[in-house]
């Protein structure tokens, strides 16, 4: 009897000390921006960003624009993967030879993509951000 409550609250505690990450860059706001005056350039197309998080005795799922994630731990990545795919495409953008400081630069054409993988024991996220670097004027 003793033994079978050990089971039981091990098995509760990882239940309840588990991991979840969930999230999208989705702007609750808009600005629009009119694009046929001339006063802007294509700074640079398809710039691309990514990053990837795994976890141990899990699952991840993708709803389109998201992508989230029900685990025990996360054993690998930090589990912002939006932020860090937009930081690694302005890094990228960067290191193209294009300096981001002192210009008014904007993302168009974004899009989403998420890459996972689901195993019994192992799950791994990976969100690739796309879009195109306008400069203005």
């Amino acid at each position: 009897m003793k033994n079978s409550f050990s089971i039981l609250f091990i098995l509760a505690a990882l239940i309840f000390s588990g991991c979840t990450s969930t999230g999208a860059f989705l702007s609750a706001n808009q600005t629009i921006v009119n694009l046929e005056e001339g006063n802007y350039t294509i700074a640079a197309t398809n710039v691309m960003g990514e990053s990837e998080a795994g976890y141990v005795l899990g699952l991840s799922y993708s709803t389109g624009l998201t992508a989230a994630t029900l685990a025990i731990a996360r054993v690998e990545g930090t589990g912002m993967l939006y932020a860090e795919a937009l930081e690694n495409l302005w890094t990228n953008f960067e290191l193209s030879g294009e300096d981001v400081e002192g210009q008014t630069l904007a993302l168009t054409n974004v899009r989403y993509d998420s890459d996972i993988l689901n195993l019994i024991v192992y799950t791994k996220v990976k969100v690739t951000v796309r879009a195109d670097v306008v400069r203005f004027d």
